[in-house]
């Protein structure tokens, strides 16, 4: 951790040095909202779209967060990484109580935490497990109340997957750290926006590009006997990129790996983003 950059209340340092108070709210209520930053290339992806929405995270909690500020340390993070490929985690919390309480003091001053780390954004193959969405009411906020998510993916892991695709009421919600998308031969289909989904920024870029290219998507409610049918399922997020199923482990399909309208998908997303 002594080579990691971190920064920890506006001071850089290595995140081996950075130390936390107990009493910080993002530890004991999970009071806080993150983000998760990508570049290739040094190249920062759709940087605006992930402090809008790291804006509006935070706005859904009242923290009155210094924006401006924040963007220049993810970017200044990034500077001094010197890395080409990579991501940023950035994380805001309300801050740190003086002692423990459900009900925040109005004049604690807001605790801000990133790092950068290297990573591959090579395309993967997944397996995953089809399971009841256990999360709060209010998943489109990037919330660090994860329990759910962490819940599912760590039951999955025992069961050789990489990933989940859950549902709540029979209806798919999102992956575990992602969105789903699936589709036929004609038409790619995602789940339409809600409390219970998060808004994925490359979910909003892969639609707009390929929509652009003439590609039919369909955004609306769809149950799990959907993927029944699908030719291709693939998963969304800052990291993953586009990320194939090949498998649902509780669930029978006729997925064909590396289908057209995948392939399509994923190159142009690729080539956008990603060259």
């Amino acid at each position: 951790m002594k080579d990691i950059h971190a920064v920890f209340n506006g001071r850089f340092d290595s995140l081996g040095n950075i130390k936390i108070s107990p009493l910080s709210r993002a530890y004991t209520f999970s009071d806080s909202v993150y983000e998760v930053i990508p570049f290739y290339n040094s190249n920062i992806i759709a940087f605006e779209k992930h402090i809008l929405r790291l804006n509006k995270s935070c706005d859904s909690l009242s923290f009155c967060a210094d924006i401006e500020e924040i963007s220049k340390e993810i970017t200044e993070l990034i500077d001094k990484s010197n890395l080409n490929d990579g991501y940023v985690y950035y994380q805001i919390s309300r801050g740190v109580d003086p002692i423990r309480s459900h009900m925040y003091e109005e004049d604690i001053s807001i605790e801000t935490f990133g790092y950068v780390l290297p990573h591959s954004f090579k395309s993967k193959n997944l397996k995953v497990m089809l399971c009841k969405d256990l999360r709060w009411q209010r998943c489109d906020i990037k919330s660090t109340s994860l329990l759910g998510n962490v819940m599912t993916m760590n039951s999955a892991k025992e069961k050789g997957c990489d990933e989940v695709i859950m549902h709540k009421n029979n209806i798919i919600t999102e992956g575990g750290a992602s969105n789903v998308f699936f589709s036929d031969d004609d038409c790619v289909f995602t789940p339409k926006l809600s409390k219970n989904i998060l808004p994925g920024i490359t979910r909003e870029l892969l639609i707009k590009e390929i929509t652009a290219k003439g590609i039919k998507v369909k955004e609306g409610s769809y149950n799990a006997d959907d993927l029944l049918s699908a030719k291709s399922i693939w998963l969304t997020s800052s990291t993953k990129g586009l990320a194939q199923v090949v498998e649902i482990v509780n669930q029978k399909t006729n997925l064909e790996i590396d289908h057209k309208l995948f392939k399509e998908c994923n190159n142009i997303f690729t080539s956008n983003f990603l060259s």
